[in-house]
């Protein structure tokens, strides 16, 4: 997912990355790199920002079951179960779907608790030797935001 984040960077430099527009301060993720899409602007130049490395969850569901066809998976692996939350970035004003980081569930993420972007993997082709990286939200422990 270029573009979407920061690549190659410290756990605690990740951020996704979005665009604001310089007329109307209107800020998109994923990033808009063609046109301010708020329909009440004539339009600006379109700047890269990095978001906020924290939010707090606005809701979150999991996924237990694989889901039937069309989604493509392989049948032969074990269904692994995922957690996804919505996050608000009040900066932003915006709200972002992302997985939750694996071990996370449903039970650690209250409405209103915050939450961290952190790298994550998507896809691993271990005979390619290949990583795909995506994000994933992460609690923040209560001592972390004293």
């Amino acid at each position: 997912m270029a573009g979407w984040f920061t690549e190659g960077a410290t756990e605690e430099e990740f951020r996704l990355l979005g665009t604001r527009c310089s007329a109307c301060g209107t800020v998109y993720f994923p990033r808009e790199d063609g046109r301010c899409r708020n329909p009440g602007c004539a339009g600006g130049e379109l700047a890269e920002v990095a978001l906020s490395k924290r939010g707090t969850v606005w809701s979150c569901t999991d996924g237990r079951y694989r889901p039937p066809p069309p989604y493509v998976s392989d049948p032969g692996v074990p269904w692994v179960p995922y957690t996804l939350v919505a996050v608000e970035l009040a900066a932003e004003r915006m709200v972002v779907l992302g997985q939750a980081a694996p071990g996370v569930g449903v039970a650690d993420l209250p409405v209103g608790s915050v939450v961290e972007v952190v790298p994550g993997v998507l896809d691993e082709d271990a005979a390619a030797g290949t990583v795909h990286t995506t994000w994933h939200w992460r609690p923040v422990a209560a001592e972390a935001l004293s």
